[in-house]
């Protein structure tokens, strides 16, 4: 299941990004006194209470500002409403109610999306009164914080995840495989998922970036259930001018935190880049299922080993996901294009695999007579049994005599056999060591 996305916003200088770095646990975002610092949106993960989701920071809300920056500010903080699945807004508690949180109330009340109404810089006893005329602002109780000393920040978060089941309980949906096609601008994920659905379903030019917003499309086939989500490209920071190109890609990241499968779209006429990289590198850190396409095959000229001479290549730059299938087509001229559903439908299947545990410590007990682990400090890692724990991905918890005596190649090692004996071709696999007593 996608982890839900809450974007913290609210005006200039009410103290977003010191509450961003609490439920960071980490200094990400900018923390100044001068208004309008963070011009960016800022993401990480966060828990509390065994949820895991997803925390944008934004820029401020300068509703009738006509100054550029805040403008751009306010388009990106209202991108990042529409992704949000909840809404922390944050308004401050020392200065009091004004005009300017009455009219981004009024924005967050047209986005239906789950308000969670929080008063900051409530640093002492007796300025929790200053809460309580925010309730003017008719979006629900105020939940008084100091986000500097971490007041009140679990009465806060208890409020946020309380929506979180409702957001995720749409049965109809879980029937669906969710699928993001990601890559750089201009490889034709639009031309796919169109061929695919049989209609000009997204728009297709030839200017890169003509997707700005991540598009859903539900597809029903002999294959399963699928939903097309076809993100706008993402390009090298450094292109990616100030404007709305910039807050795309909190979008397509999140496609990807809610995908089950992800395609990484490449071209035949380009090589792998730096950036093709790291955008399917943040897939694979997640441990989604994956596969690889190759489009515009049709504009290479060809002999018997052109195809996997230029897998090959494209593997090296690749040699830390091994296990995805590559697939040339061509979109325009619609070669092999059949076979793309039938391949994200092997890939979700090895996603969501479950095996036995005896078979399981089978496989194990056997990898461990054939390859002992090696000695660290004299001493010996120990397997006492490993049982899976949870698909989508495959996660397996391997109880041993003390985690810390685990080398890393001997984990590699384990993560091989297990993917030679159970076929996991498609998907990342996820080992939790912890220690049991014997």
């Amino acid at each position: 299941m996608a982890k839900p996305i809450v974007a913290i916003v609210g005006r200039p200088n009410v103290g977003k990004s010191t509450l961003f770095n609490k439920l960071a646990g980490k200094r990400i975002s900018i923390v100044e006194d001068t208004p309008g610092v963070t011009r960016d949106r800022v993401y990480a993960d966060a828990d509390w209470l065994r949820h895991n989701f997803t925390i944008i920071d934004t820029g401020g809300i300068e509703v009738e500002s006509q100054d550029i920056i805040l403008a751009q500010m306010r388009r990106q903080a209202q991108i990042a409403i529409e992704t949000a699945d909840v809404i922390i807004f944050i308004v401050d508690g020392k200065q009091g109610l004004t005009g300017s949180d009455y009219e981004v109330a009024q924005m967050l009340r047209k986005s239906k999306k789950p308000i969670v109404l929080v008063v900051n810089k409530i640093d002492h006893l007796e300025l929790e009164a200053n809460a309580f005329e925010f309730y003017n602002l008719g979006i629900g109780t105020p939940v008084a914080i100091s986000a500097t000393q971490g007041l009140g920040l679990g009465d806060m978060l208890d409020e946020v995840v309380v929506h979180f089941d409702s957001i995720y309980s749409n049965t109809e949906d879980a029937e669906y495989i969710q699928v993001a096609v990601v890559g750089k601008p201009n490889v034709g994920k639009s031309s796919l998922i169109n061929r695919m659905l049989g209609e000009e379903r997204n728009i297709v030019t030839d200017i890169a970036g003509t997707t700005r917003d991540a598009i859903d499309s539900k597809l029903e086939t002999a294959e399963g259930k699928f939903v097309l989500i076809d993100t706008a490209g993402i390009r090298r920071k450094s292109k990616v001018e100030e404007g709305i190109e910039r807050y795309s890609v909190i979008r397509s990241l999140a496609a990807v935190e809610r995908a089950d499968v992800v395609i990484l779209m490449l071209t035949a006429t380009e090589e792998l880049s730096d950036q093709d990289e790291k955008i399917i590198g943040y897939a694979h850190e997640m441990k989604k299922a994956i596969l690889v396409i190759i489009n515009k095959w049709d504009l290479i000229e060809k002999d018997t080993k052109t195809m996997l001479e230029f897998k090959q290549r494209i593997q090296a730059g690749l040699n830390f996901m091994a296990y995805a299938p590559y697939l040339f087509i061509s979109a325009k001229t619609g070669q092999r294009v059949h076979k793309v559903l039938s391949s994200i439908k092997e890939c979700y299947d090895n996603y969501s695999k479950r095996i036995a545990t005896g078979i399981l410590n089978e496989v194990i007990n056997k990898a461990v007579l054939m390859n002992e682990p090696p000695t660290v400090a004299n001493k010996r890692l120990k397997i006492f049994y490993v049982t899976q724990v949870d698909s989508k991905p495959p996660t397996f918890v391997f109880f041993v005599n003390n985690p810390n005596l685990l080398h890393f190649s001997y984990q590699r090692y384990l993560e091989n056999q297990l993917r030679n004996s159970f076929e996991f071709s498609g998907t990342g696999i996820k080992l939790i060591f912890r220690e049991r007593k014997e």
